[in-house]
C-alpha cells in the first residue's frame, strides 16, 4: 500500500516531467544493467478466486527467478488510472515489461502510452495485435474455451435437468467463445441441453452474479458456470442451491467441493516465465503470442468427486485429442441461436483460428442475446 500510495503521489508531482519526456521523444532504455523490473497491473485484488488471481500466481512465479524484481498494482480501473499506473511503474520504478491484464486496458490505454515508451515491453492479455500498432506492445491469450468445452462435458453428464447455466460479464468474444463452447460440450454428451446465458453488464459486480445464478436456478439449470472476474460468488451461491459448479479463471474447489465437477484455468506462470526469460536473454517476444492445454496456457481443475465414471472417461479421452491437436469446437454444420448458419457442413474453425476472437453469436441451443 505505501509503495502505491508513493507511486500515486510521484504521478501527481512529476506529471509535467512526463509529458515533456514523452514530447522530446526520449525513451527509457530497454533495461539496465541489473535486475529486471516488471510490472503487473489487475482491475481488481488479486486475491478474488478468478481473473486477478490467476495472473497473480503466475506473477508469484516470475518472483521466484533470479534477476528479476516484479512490482504489482490491484484495483486499477479501465480508465486514464492505468495510464497513470503504467507511467508510474515506468518512470518511479523503472519497468521495462509491463502486464496490464485487464480487457479493457489495451484500447485506448496501452495504445496511448506505448509510443511515448518506445524501449518498454507492453504485454497484454486478450487484445487483439494487429499490423500497424505500435511494435513495442504484445498481445497474449489461451484458448480456454477448450476448457469450457471440457467443462460442458462434465455438465452434460451431471445434469439431470438438461438445462445448464452460464453467468456471463460482457458479450465479447471471448464470453461468446466460452459460452458456445460450455454448451457444445454438453451437446456432445446430450444434444437435447440447453444453455441459459445471463450477462450482468459488469467484470466484477457481486449483487447482480448472485441474482443471475438464483435466476439461472430457478429457471431449472442445475450446473452452473461462469465468465466474470471473480467466480466467489456465483460458485457458493449456485452450490448453495444445489447445483454442481464447474470454475474458471483458477480453482475454486474448495469453496464447494463436493459440487465442484472442474473447471477451466490459466497457467500463466507458462507465459511468463517464457517472456521475462526471453527478455533477460535480449531475445525479442512475438507480438501476438496463443497458446492452449498442449502449451500449458491452460489446464484443467482436478475433477471433483461428483462426477461418473463415464464423465471421466468422456473427458479425460476429449481432453487427450485436444492436446494433440486439430480439435475443433465450431464444427458444422451449425446455426445460431437466430437460426443463422455460421458454419456450413464441412467446415469447422480449430482453437488456433483467429477468426474465433471475433465471435459475435451464440450457438444453437443457448438462451440469451448478444445486444
Amino acid at each position: 500500500m505505501t509503495n502505491s500510495l508513493t507511486r500515486r503521489h510521484f504521478l501527481s508531482t512529476s506529471a509535467g516531467l512526463a509529458g515533456a519526456t514523452a514530447l522530446g521523444g526520449l525513451a527509457m532504455p530497454a533495461r539496465a544493467a541489473g535486475p529486471l523490473t516488471v510490472g503487473f497491473i489487475y482491475v481488481g485484488p488479486r486475491d478474488d478466486y478468478g481473473y486477478n488471481q490467476a495472473h497473480a500466481e503466475g506473477a508469484a512465479a516470475v518472483k521466484a527467478m533470479e534477476g528479476v524484481t516484479v512490482i504489482e498494482e490491484e484495483n486499477v480501473a479501465e480508465t486514464q488510472d492505468v495510464q497513470q499506473t503504467m507511467e508510474s511503474m515506468i518512470n518511479f520504478d523503472g519497468a521495462t515489461l509491463l502486464f496490464p491484464t485487464s480487457f479493457g486496458y489495451f484500447d485506448p490505454h496501452i495504445l496511448k502510452v506505448a509510443p511515448a515508451y518506445p524501449d518498454v515491453r507492453f504485454e497484454h492479455c486478450g487484445g487483439l495485435w494487429s499490423e500497424g500498432m505500435p511494435e513495442n506492445v504484445g498481445s497474449y491469450f489461451g484458448y480456454i474455451g477448450m476448457g469450457q468445452y471440457l467443462n460442458g462435458i462434465a455438465a452434460g453428464h451431471a445434469t439431470k435437468t438438461k438445462k445448464i447455466g452460464f453467468v456471463a460479464a460482457k458479450p465479447i468474444p471471448q464470453v461468446l467463445l466460452n459460452i458456445n463452447s460450455f454448451l457444445l460440450g454438453a451437446r456432445a454428451v446430450d444434444p437435447e441441453i440447453t444453455c441459459q446465458a445471463i450477462f450482468t453488464g459488469e467484470w466484477s459486480m457481486a449483487v447482480k452474479e448472485a441474482e443471475a445464478t438464483n435466476a439461472l436456478a430457478d429457471a431449472g439449470a442445475d450446473v452452473i458456470t461462469c465468465h466474470v472476474d471473480g467466480p466467489k460468488v456465483v460458485m457458493e451461491t449456485a452450490a448453495s442451491r444445489d447445483c454442481f459448479i464447474c470454475g474458471y479463471h483458477a480453482n475454486q474447489s474448495e469453496l464447494a467441493p463436493e459440487k465442484y465437477l472442474t473447471g477451466a484455468e490459466w497457467n500463466w506462470a507458462t507465459v511468463y516465465t517464457d517472456m521475462v526469460t526471453k527478455t533477460l536473454a535480449g531475445e525479442p517476444i512475438d507480438n501476438f503470442v496463443r497458446g492452449g492445454l498442449a502449451e500449458g496456457f491452460i489446464k484443467m481443475s482436478p475433477l471433483g468427486p461428483a462426477n461418473s465414471d463415464a464423465a471421466r472417461a468422456q473427458f479425460e479421452d476429449t481432453q487427450a485429442k485436444i492436446i494433440s491437436g486439430g480439435f475443433a469446437v465450431i464444427e458444422g454444420p451449425l446455426k445460431d441461436n437466430a437460426g443463422n448458419v455460421i458454419a456450413a457442413d464441412g467446415v469447422s474453425y480449430e482453437e488456433t483460428d483467429v477468426a474465433l476472437e471475433s465471435m459475435n453469436y451464440l450457438v444453437e441451443g443457448v438462451i440469451g442475446s448478444t445486444s
